[in-house]
């Protein structure tokens, strides 16, 4: 134990159930004291008791900048507010993301403390590459999500057919007849080959009659027109018209296609520039098909097609990107453990740059603050060795000054003053250090010894080791002294003697001169608690400066420990005398009070002639004097026939007039004024008090 500021403090208890195990041998620890000293050894114990003084002070002194009392003050406190700080630094990145990784701080989720302790590890050892916050964002869709599979590439819609359909070369050609019949050159020349063309279908339906001008047809003309519209003609045209045709149905079939793509809502596709290209696409498509119709009805007039080659390589783009998604997506499905192993060391890696400036601070505070605490701690180790050093120097020194001897002459003296002498105690040969008890013809006495003589000689014993120590390097200590019930099967002798010893240890106590700083008397026995409590100083109604009183009582399975203002135990004697000065007094039992009192002090104690005392008075107040009287002469158990008529105030107060000069006339005035509390100067009559057996005035 320690006091407060660092200085040892022993705490010595005795307890009467000690006194069976002290003497189970016939030798016991010797209780060291100073014996015989030079000057020079005790200046150099006094300076090695100074220096172990400085030094505990130096180590109190760098505790309190390292830790403070409790360890949360000094160094130690910076470093623990400093750690929360980073800990709510830290906490807020994670509840920013925490929607997007959470599976990269699975496990750290709900401890404010290990999330922490994760950061600062990832950012002093994180080694990823950094990727943006949205690239990361994609990945863990796949990487983190459940069930995740491979997924099948977007199927490419071609339009290369529609693309060769537009460079068709008959798209540019003017379709025209046959240049070497007889009525080609009128054709040509009218530029009306497109107009022939469709007239002749109606030639057949005219009856011979022209379908232009309504008159009768030369014989031999529709078979010139036919020989104009020859075979190469008609393969032009069934060109063109398989042209618009394959035209019409690849478009058609292209946009079924894009739009079923679109209606997948596919999750790598963009799907909305991919609409705005279709938009295109199926405009730019309805506006050739209607050029390629054109063309049919006038294959004479070349068309230029609004090509869709850049809508294409736009679309082909949008799919090429989706399928390179995809298979970065299939890729990391195959290889799913170490993608996310490397993307939640890349997630960290983020969050570490992204509090960099927070972190980097923190290292920097950390590294400062763990510095002084180190070199605090450096400074306290060694001023400990330094203290460790010095004490065994303070061991040394005193071990060469200190002998059991002086403690078993006291003892021994002891012993003699109270007429003791059955026993002494001896040192043992043998073994230095320890003592024996033994008869006064030297032989062993340890086993022989009644119960009431081991309790005094272990009190004995524990007196004294409260001014030593069974060790040399205990002798300086300051000391706390419990004494628990002491007095168990001791005699009224030896419990008065044990009484005026404690009450020798709280009077050093009280001084502070001494090793003795506390002293606590615990007992059971009343008797025993009004002799070491004792105090003719002490007044009735409250305690010494330097004293309490407290009572444990028992409640339900629990004690209490409850305090008094004053001592609470009193002796019946004394009880009887509050009765008498307490002013709601019974009339009806006072003067039973009053023969108590009477019998306790001056029969019992005085062995006092009562018939002197009743004749020291006269007329009605002997009768009442004799009356008081008459129940210690007849017995505390019998039937008394007083003199007394009525207990009114009257007659009590008369009764407490003859009490108190029964006390007076006997020159006892001055126990009477000091039970009743009354101050002698009332009574200048009165001579000094009287004792009459000490035990009276306890």
């Amino acid at each position: 134990m320690r006091w407060t500021d660092g200085r040892p403090l022993d705490c010595v208890v005795y307890n009467s159930d000690f006194t069976t195990n002290n003497f189970a041998t016939s030798t016991a620890p010797g209780i060291f004291t100073l014996g015989v000293e030079n000057a020079e050894t005790r200046t150099n114990i006094a300076t090695a008791r100074d220096r172990i003084s400085v030094i505990d002070g130096e180590i109190a002194a760098l505790e309190q900048k390292r830790g403070g009392v409790d360890g949360s003050g000094g160094k130690l406190g910076e470093l623990v507010a400093l750690r929360s700080e980073i800990e709510e630094i830290c906490w807020r990145y994670k509840t920013t993301h925490d929607s997007h990784f959470a599976d990269a701080f699975d496990g750290l989720r709900n401890n404010k403390s290990r999330f922490c302790d994760r950061m600062i590890s990832e950012y002093g050892s994180n080694q990823a590459t950094a990727f943006a916050l949205d690239e990361l964002k994609a990945r863990a869709l796949t990487v983190f999500e459940k069930g995740v599979g491979k997924i099948a590439e977007l199927p490419r819609v071609s339009f290369q057919d529609l693309i060769d359909l537009e460079n068709n070369v008959i798209l540019a050609k003017k379709v025209v007849g046959k240049e070497d019949v007889d009525i080609a050159a009128l054709i040509k020349r009218l530029g009306i080959s497109d107009w022939v063309k469709q007239g002749l279908a109606y030639v057949d339906e005219s009856n011979d009659l022209c379908p232009f001008c309504q008159q009768v047809l030369p014989h031999q003309l529709v078979e010139r027109i036919n020989d104009y519209f020859d075979e190469t003609y008609l393969a032009d045209m069934a060109e063109i018209s398989r042209v618009a045709t394959a035209y019409d149905t690849f478009s058609n079939s292209a946009l079924d296609r894009l739009k079923t793509i679109v209606n997948e809502n596919h999750r790598y596709l963009e799907t909305s520039l991919l609409q705005s290209e279709i938009a295109r696409l199926k405009d730019r498509l309805a506006l050739n098909v209607r050029l390629l119709n054109g063309k049919r009805k006038e294959p004479s007039a070349p068309v230029v097609i609004d090509p869709i080659s850049q809508i294409a390589l736009a679309i082909t783009a949008l799919f090429d990107d989706a399928n390179a998604a995809i298979r970065a997506h299939n890729l990391t499905v195959e290889n799913l453990t170490s993608e996310k192993t490397a993307l939640i060391s890349q997630i960290w890696k983020y969050l570490i740059v992204e509090a960099d400036t927070e972190l980097a601070s923190y290292a920097q505070r950390k590294n400062a603050l763990d510095q002084g605490i180190a070199g605090l701690t450096n400074g306290i180790n060694a001023k400990k060795q330094a203290g460790r050093e010095v004490r065994v120097e303070l061991t040394n020194l005193e071990r060469s000054v200190t002998s059991v001897q002086p403690s078993v002459d006291q003892i021994n003296g002891t012993l003699a003053s109270f007429g003791f002498t059955n026993f002494k105690l001896a040192t043992a040969v043998q073994d230095e250090g320890l003592y024996r008890i033994v008869r006064m013809d030297g032989a062993d006495a340890s086993q022989t010894l009644s119960e009431g003589e081991k309790g005094f000689i272990t009190f004995l014993y524990f007196f004294h080791m409260i001014r030593g120590s069974t060790t040399s390097s205990g002798m300086n200590t300051d000391r706390i002294v419990v004494f628990d019930d002491p007095v168990s099967s001791l005699d009224s002798d030896v419990l008065f003697i044990v009484s005026g010893l404690i009450r020798q240890a709280v009077e050093e106590a009280c001084e502070g001169n001494g090793q003795i700083k506390q002293v606590f008397v615990l007992t059971h026995n009343i008797y025993f608690h009004k002799e070491v409590c004792f105090d003719i100083k002490r007044d009735a109604t409250s305690c010494r400066a330097h004293e309490t009183f407290w009572i444990v009582r028992k409640v339900g399975n629990n004690s209490k420990l409850v305090r008094h203002l004053n001592n609470p135990v009193k002796t019946s004697y004394e009880l009887l005398w509050g009765e008498v000065k307490s002013p709601d007094r019974s009339n009806a039992t006072i003067q039973n009070t009053l023969r108590r009192i009477l019998e306790n002090y001056f029969k019992i104690l005085g062995n006092i002639d009562f018939n002197t005392i009743v004749d020291k008075f006269e007329g009605r107040d002997k009768m009442i004097c004799a009356s008081l009287f008459k129940w210690v002469h007849d017995g505390s158990h019998s039937f008394n026939d007083d003199l007394y008529l009525t207990s009114d105030d009257s007659l009590v107060e008369r009764y407490l007039r003859v009490f108190k000069d029964i006390f007076i006339k006997t020159e006892h005035a001055g126990h009477y004024i000091m039970m009743m509390g009354e101050e002698q100067a009332v009574h200048p009559h009165v001579v000094q008090p009287t004792v009459i057996g000490a035990t009276n005035q306890r």
